[in-house]
Order: structure tokens, then C-alpha cells, then sequence
């Protein structure tokens, strides 16, 4: 017979697989450093079921100190404990982020930041040589031109993208709806270009992918169903793999290409965070980071004195 227990704690490791995805595809980490968060979650959600806790929804910041505890007792070092807390504290917000629970319990709690590395940003000529890769003589190239220049040109997330419907794209007024983190709607521009090409996609790919599907979604597989994140993950790979770009692309690189080379261009860090839907400037003035480390380089590079 299998026990309550057991079945709660299938639910809560069904969501950890879920945020790990989501790294991988979304935030590109490596293999290794999932593995380690996969270690580090899973030991929660194990301590959580043997409390007794139902569902996430449940947890309270005492459930993570005494987990914390429990650690250190076992003999966790002082570095592995606060790894373990910022592996739990990135699981929360992306719960909270995806409507599976509705407070983060872990906002107060202190431990070290995660991502502190720069992110990944193209120049403009890697852009235009990543962009121009799908050949645009059959379907796939036509559809992957049109996903390629919609996440470049709008700096949306994969998952949004993933989940535009057909009634999201207002094309004849230059602009897409988007439903990002925490169901928020936003009104993001839309370029000529990327207008252009997701225009012939509309027009020539998806009817016939569609069929009779009756599917609302934009972007299709040849079966006429959805688009996984990670089948646009892997679309990026492939093209920056052909671009023989020596960068490790993925999707989320095109949305720091886009943040960035808009405040190279003098654009208000303002009207970039409405784009990106951040909910705290904080997060978007990374990118006012990652110019100044560009314009370092290139002092460097180019002075007669560096």
C-alpha cells in the first residue's frame, strides 16, 4: 500500500524536476551545478515529508531553519549549509513566479546571490549571423527565423514565447502581448524585421500546421501541437552551432542580447525593465553592469596605455 506520505513527496519532487528544467532551459546553468541543486532540493522535499508538510504551499521560514539546522548537525560545512539555503531560495521564487504557491517564505532569509557571473551577451554582428542561419526556403526555417527574431526583438522569456497565442500578435500595430511571471500582462514593441518574419510564418507554415487542430499557440511542431522549452532550446544550439559562434547560446542569451544592446543604445533603464517585465529595477541594472564591463574591455583593448 503506498502511503500518503510517499505520494506528497512524489508531488513536491515533480516540482523540483520542474524548476531544474527551467535552469537548465531558461537560465542555461551546467549539468554539474544542476546535479548539485537537484542533490540539495531533493534532501529538502525529503526533511518537509517526514514533518508531515502536505504541499510547498505549507512551508514556513521555521520548516527551512530547522532543515538548516539539521544540516549542520549532520555535519554539513558552514559553505555546503548556505549553498543548500540559496538552492532553496531560487526553488521558492520560481514557485511563487509559476502560481504554484503564493508567498515566498524565504524573502527574509539571508544567503549569498545567485548568477553573480555577467550573463552571456551576442554583439550585434553575432546577432545578425545567428538570425540569418534558418534557411527560409521550407517550413522549419521559415518558423525557426520568426522564433529566432521574436526573442531577439522582444527579449520575452522562452516560456512566454512558448505560450503566445495567435490573438497575442497584434503585428499591424507593431506590438505582441505577453503574459509573464506571476500572470502579469505587458505590451512589448516589435520591430519591422521581426514583424516581417513572423508575419510569413503566420501567413505560410502555421496554417498548415495547424490543420484542424484548432490550436491557439503561435509557434507549432510538424504535429501541430505546442512547442516545448526544450525544443526551442535546442533550436538555438543548432543555429549557434552553425553560426560557429564559440559562446554558450540559449534562449535566455537573446534576452540579455536584447536588454543590453538597447542601453548601449542609450535607452531608459526604465522603459527596459517594463520590456523584460522585471518586477525591481534592481534586477535590471545588471545590465548597466555588463556595458561598463564592454566598455572596460574595450579601453583595453584599444588604448595606447591600458
Amino acid at each position: 500500500m503506498i502511503k500518503t506520505e510517499d505520494v506528497t513527496n512524489l508531488a513536491m519532487k515533480k516540482l523540483v524536476e520542474e524548476f531544474l528544467n527551467y535552469l537548465s532551459v531558461e537560465r542555461g546553468l551546467s549539468n554539474n551545478t544542476i546535479r548539485a541543486y537537484q542533490r540539495d532540493l531533493n534532501k529538502y522535499v525529503d526533511f518537509l515529508s517526514r514533518r508531515g508538510m502536505r504541499s510547498l504551499e505549507g512551508v514556513k521560514r521555521t520548516d527551512i531553519t530547522e532543515f538548516s539546522l539539521a544540516q549542520k548537525d549532520r555535519g554539513l560545512s558552514a559553505n555546503s549549509i548556505s549553498r543548500n539555503l540559496v538552492a532553496i531560495k531560487v526553488f521558492h521564487r520560481f514557485l511563487v513566479g509559476e502560481g504554484y504557491i503564493k508567498e515566498d517564505v524565504t524573502s527574509v532569509l539571508n544567503s549569498p546571490k545567485l548568477w553573480k557571473k555577467l550573463p552571456v551577451v551576442l554583439d550585434i554582428d553575432e546577432i545578425d549571423n545567428l538570425l540569418s542561419q534558418p534557411p527560409v526556403g521550407g517550413w522549419i526555417g521559415i518558423r525557426d527565423r520568426a522564433i529566432l527574431e521574436i526573442l531577439y526583438g522582444t527579449g520575452a522569456r522562452v516560456s512566454e514565447i512558448s505560450n503566445l497565442k495567435v490573438s497575442d500578435m497584434h503585428l499591424e500595430v507593431g506590438f505582441i502581448r505577453c503574459i509573464g511571471k506571476g500572470n502579469k500582462e505587458r505590451i512589448i514593441p516589435l520591430g519591422r524585421k521581426a514583424s516581417k518574419a513572423i508575419r510569413k510564418y503566420l501567413d505560410k507554415v502555421r496554417p498548415e500546421l495547424a490543420k484542424e487542430n484548432n490550436q491557439p499557440i503561435v509557434f507549432l511542431n510538424k504535429f501541430g501541437n505546442k512547442m516545448s522549452r526544450q525544443t526551442f532550446w535546442k533550436l538555438i544550439k543548432k543555429y549557434s552551432g552553425c553560426a560557429r559562434i564559440k559562446k554558450d547560446v540559449t534562449p535566455h542569451t537573446l534576452r540579455h542580447s536584447f536588454a543590453t544592446h538597447l542601453l548601449e543604445r542609450g535607452a531608459d533603464l526604465r522603459a527596459i525593465q517594463e520590456m523584460l517585465g522585471h518586477a525591481d529595477i534592481a534586477t535590471t541594472q545588471l545590465y548597466t553592469y555588463v556595458d561598463k564591463n564592454r566598455l572596460k574591455s574595450i579601453h583595453h583593448k584599444y588604448h595606447p596605455r591600458p
